[in-house]
């Protein structure tokens, strides 16, 4: 399906499904979205879910995260217990940013491991389209690597990730790097206490910059698409 029908779609399983956590939900539920286009339909969740906090809610890019830091144990002969700060900016679409600018791999800068011909020719790429790759393989999609990825989503978000950023799909407000507000974007965060804080003091370079807000802009123009399903 065309993205943009796919969220007309969806929207008659997440616009019933924020009704009810709003309903019924303890007010300090978290809830993680999966279902794609994942960052719309968690805008989707969460303005129907109207009496809880925006930030309560996240749409899943740890499974993009995941893949990232797989690519990189590969490509290095590594763990990916050994790979720290790696980045997964954006949409959860071939338009996201896998960035490995503040990477380090057995604490070393990872693009000085990797080269930079490859990080730009190889690893963004195919985090961005591993899950087309996957459903080409097999004729179905990634379920139980993105089964693990929710758990460790959740896992990080109730007992705390200190030790390293995570990716988070996060509410966009306040954040420090000029992301347009009112969406759902990935953002490398840190967790405690059931809550997540964006990484800050990050400086971006023009060429980041340029694909943090290709990313954005497709976020926005998929909140406009599905305006009318925002009306509370």
């Amino acid at each position: 399906m065309e993205r943009g029908d796919l969220l007309q779609e969806n929207a008659k399983i997440f616009i019933p499904q924020g009704k009810a956590l709003n309903d019924n939900a303890h007010r300090d539920v978290r809830t993680l979205i999966v279902g794609n286009p994942a960052n719309t339909n968690c805008l989707i969740t969460a303005t129907h879910a109207k009496d809880l906090p925006k930030e309560n809610f996240a749409a899943m890019t740890r499974l993009d995260h995941d893949r990232a830091l797989w690519q990189v144990a590969e490509k290095t002969g590594t763990s990916v217990t050994e790979i720290a700060k790696a980045v997964v900016w954006g949409n959860h679409s071939p338009t996201m940013f896998p960035d490995l600018r503040w990477t380090t791999v057995k604490g070393k800068p990872a693009l000085d491991l990797v080269g930079q011909d490859w990080y730009t020719k190889d690893f963004i790429p195919r985090v961005q389209k591993r899950g087309a790759e996957i459903i080409g393989a097999r004729g179905l999609s990634s379920a139980a690597s993105a089964g693990n990825a929710a758990i460790a989503h959740m896992r990080s978000w109730f007992q705390g990730h200190n030790h390293d950023w995570v990716s988070f799909g996060a509410w966009s407000n306040n954040n420090p790097y000029q992301v347009p507000e009112g969406i759902y974007y990935s953002f490398p965060v840190t967790v405690s206490n059931k809550k997540w804080d964006i990484v800050s003091g990050l400086e971006i370079n023009e060429e980041q910059r340029k694909r943090m807000t290709h990313t954005a802009n497709e976020l926005i123009e998929e909140r406009k698409a599905i305006a009318d399903l925002l009306k509370v």
